[in-house]
């Protein structure tokens, strides 16, 4: 239920109505947008039957919210939001590139791509210290000396870093180090995992599911909004089907299909999507033409030798001809990069 308040309401009007909906055993969640502030009621709205909202002073009306995903929904929050990570806006005018290798292999590695990567107008240093891989014998990451050098290179460079979490017990120990968290595909429906980020207050980058629907990725960022955590960005990374000739198919339609139902930023990874280098740049375009807010991109200097994903990895020329050539049709579309 949104309760829509009224331009003159107070600050004790608004503390009496959070009150009163925490009294019934409701969760009040206040947003202040540009025209109106509202308080969305999350919980079993069967409670305030006996309550007379609409006669409380400060509200003006009280809507119901007929999605099942209360607080990600465009009826909660008309206005796209905007996460701000350090200087970086995302769901905002610009397109924010992240990029970097699919795992950190050491310093050196990294830092050398963190130059290339900014130097050509990423925004954000991408590099995973922990691993999720099919195969129990693949590399699986450097844990806490991976997440030291993305901090390092991150503060040396003067990039915003982000970095996948898997398990809710490393959350304390990534958020020392990382500026934002990911969520994978495979963990997409890990809700122990969505209330412990939930609870920790730093943005998120929430991946689909690669069998999961666009309703289903959103009660997922519905756990993380609860707890607390509004700093959600949604990503689409492409979904099983039947088609073998990429990794994954991507689907370009979630870009226009979240800003319908959601206010949260969505951004597209064509890395995953496509599996296959060669692909990478035609899908960040497509991405970027139907209204993604931002990109994550895998880049490695040398992709043969690369200990994860180097299939999928652009060399450092290749990221620099996919920047200008998103820059093109960022500007075609009223953004910027």
């Amino acid at each position: 239920m949104i309760i829509v308040l009224s331009p003159e309401a107070t600050k004790e009007q608004i503390k009496h109505i959070k009150d009163k909906l925490e009294s019934v055993g409701l969760t009040p969640h206040l947003s202040k947008g540009v025209e109106r502030t509202i308080i969305g009621a999350i919980g079993d709205e069967a409670v305030l039957r006996s309550v007379p909202l609409e006669a409380f002073p400060g509200v003006e009306k009280v809507l119901p919210i007929l999605k099942p995903f209360k607080l990600a929904s465009r009826e909660f929050k008309n206005q796209g939001s905007k996460i701000k990570v350090k200087d970086v806006v995302f769901g905002g005018e610009e397109v924010v590139v992240m990029a970097g290798p699919c795992a950190v292999e050491n310093k050196p590695v990294l830092l050398e791509i963190a130059k290339t990567v900014k130097k050509a107008g990423a925004k954000v240093l991408r590099g995973g210290a922990f691993k999720p891989r099919t195969s129990p014998y693949s590399f699986q990451g450097l844990g806490e000396e991976g997440l030291k050098y993305l901090r390092q290179v991150g503060d040396e460079v003067k990039m915003p870093v982000i970095t996948e979490i898997m398990d809710p017990r490393d959350v304390e120990l990534v958020a020392r180090y990382a500026d934002i968290f990911q969520i994978g595909a495979r963990n997409m429906q890990n809700f122990t995992l969505l209330k412990e980020v939930g609870a920790c207050k730093k943005p998120v980058v929430l991946k689909r599911g690669m069998m999961s629907t666009l309703k289903e990725l959103l009660m997922s960022a519905e756990y993380i909004l609860s707890g607390g955590n509004y700093e959600v960005i949604l990503c689409e990374r492409g979904i099983r089907t039947f088609e073998d000739a990429t990794r994954n198919t991507f689907d370009v339609s979630a870009m226009p299909v979240i800003k319908q139902l959601s206010h949260l930023p969505i951004i597209a990874d064509p890395s995953h999507a496509t599996g296959k280098w060669g692909l990478v740049e035609a899908v960040a375009l497509g991405a970027t033409a139907a209204g993604a807010d931002g990109l994550l991109i895998e880049v490695h200097p040398r992709p043969e030798e690369a200990l994860s994903d180097g299939a999928q990895s652009l060399l450092p020329e290749n990221f620099i001809h996919l920047m200008e050539e998103v820059k093109k049709v960022a500007r075609a579309v009223g953004r910027m990069v």
